[in-house]
């Protein structure tokens, strides 16, 4: 009898479902989050009793990086976030034209009133002829000077009566248009307007309601100014990182901005790229207005050729993140960089600390005593370092001529029928 043949066992297929990775759309992948927190806004606090304060000239007490950590930790750093994040606050989904001018309380329309007699003072300080020179024009230095001599009337009209009480927040005004001796602007300048206005807050010549007119229309006016400097003299960008910055100049426009567009239905980060919104919208709304300024003064057309970082920006998801992102930067960026804040200035409103470095006991000059060339001392690794500030805030980088300049010479040469001699900075 033949033997049985018993069936074959069927093969035992592995269960791999564990073993390979799980396929993930892109999309659906978590980005990778930000480790920097996005800064709080500080409670502001009221202003001082004024009947015990004594107004001193606002002097550099930020020499050192020990000095620099002392200011990170007080309470006039507290102070400072509080109120550049409390105008940023204010202006949430807010265009410019929201506010009108009947709308402006009398200290405000002071204040533009000021900053009117401002451009009076550009229109009575004409330029050198520097030929076709892209660097800073000397010429500034005599605005400078005729806004010195004309600047106490200005601050008698905000009802300032005390000689050392204008003497001490006319200095941040102005700082606020560039350093004398430079011939340079940059954030640390432009953080000196918001300082003149915190003065003004501290003296309670302004007050909390006024934050959001202080934005829209004091600060746009100040931009407009600063644009009409800049075009004049041939402002050399300040610690610029060239394309590799957020602009050549200013900052807050973009945190003011993104903030009014915070909630825009219909205006994206994605729409700094379309130039009908910016020209339909640039008036309204500060970010696109900076982008499109940004863009008139390029000899080259496109975001992502000229201006990276602001490409890269506008990729983001919403306004939010954008925000987000610029308070980060402003603290990052400004505030905890040694080279800007080694030109922040302290006096009575905005007071140092005890334990922070003097002027005298670092032989060093004042701000606007400065010899030709701008060096100032500080410490590094323990020695006295001699830092030249026109560069990338490194130690030590080269001047950078303007933006502003190349296209300033660019009209006046095909105006002319000439073509713009390229320098090697182009």
């Amino acid at each position: 009898m033949p033997a049985s043949i018993e069936n074959p066992q069927p093969a035992v297929i592995p269960d791999l479902r564990n073993r390979l990775p799980k396929l993930e759309p892109r999309h659906r992948r978590p980005q990778p989050s930000n480790p920097l927190p996005v800064p709080e806004t500080p409670n502001l606090p009221t202003p001082p009793d004024l009947s015990t304060l004594s107004f001193s000239k606002p002097t550099r007490r930020i020499l050192s990086p020990h000095d620099h950590e002392l200011f990170l930790a007080s309470p006039t750093y507290k102070l400072l976030l509080a109120f550049v994040f409390g105008l940023t606050d204010s202006v949430v989904d807010s265009a410019v034209s929201t506010i009108s001018n009947d709308s402006l309380s009398p200290a405000v329309s002071k204040i533009l009133n000021i900053l009117d007699k401002v451009e009076d003072v550009v229109q009575r300080s004409p330029p050198e002829n520097q030929g076709d020179s892209r660097f800073g024009n000397k010429g500034f230095r005599d605005f400078l000077d005729l806004a010195a001599e004309e600047h106490r009337s200005w601050h008698e009209q905000l009802g300032v009566t005390s000689a050392a009480g204008i003497d001490e927040i006319s200095t941040y005004l102005l700082q606020s248009f560039g350093n004398r001796t430079r011939i340079d602007y940059g954030s640390g300048h432009e953080l000196n307007f918001m300082l003149w206005l915190l003065c003004l807050y501290q003296l309670q010549i302004i007050t909390m309601s006024d934050f959001k007119p202080l934005v829209l229309k004091v600060f746009t006016r100040y931009l407009t100014l600063m644009r009409l400097i800049q075009k004049t003299y041939y402002l050399e960008p300040a610690g610029s990182h060239g394309v590799w910055g957020l602009d050549d100049y200013q900052f807050l426009p973009f945190l003011f901005g993104a903030s009014q567009l915070l909630h825009h239905p219909f205006i994206r980060p994605l729409s700094i790229h379309q130039n009908l919104i910016l020209e339909e919208y640039g008036e309204d709304y500060l970010y696109l207005g900076q982008v499109n300024f940004v863009n008139s003064v390029k000899n080259v057309e496109g975001l992502r050729w000229h201006s990276p970082m602001l490409d890269d920006i506008s990729s983001a998801k919403s306004w939010a993140k954008v925000e987000d992102g610029m308070r980060r930067m402003f603290v990052a960026e400004v505030l905890k960089k040694l080279p800007v804040m080694q030109h922040f200035l302290f006096g009575a409103l905005i007071p140092a600390v005890d334990g922070m470095s003097t002027e005298e006991e670092f032989g060093v000059p004042a701000e606007d005593e400065e010899t030709e060339g701008g060096e100032v001392v500080v410490m590094k690794d323990g020695m006295k370092h001699v830092h030249q500030m026109n560069s990338w805030g490194d130690c030590c980088g080269i001047k950078v001529p303007s933006g502003v300049a190349a296209a300033q010479e660019m009209k006046k040469r095909m105006a002319g029928g000439e073509g713009l001699r390229r320098i090697p900075f182009d």
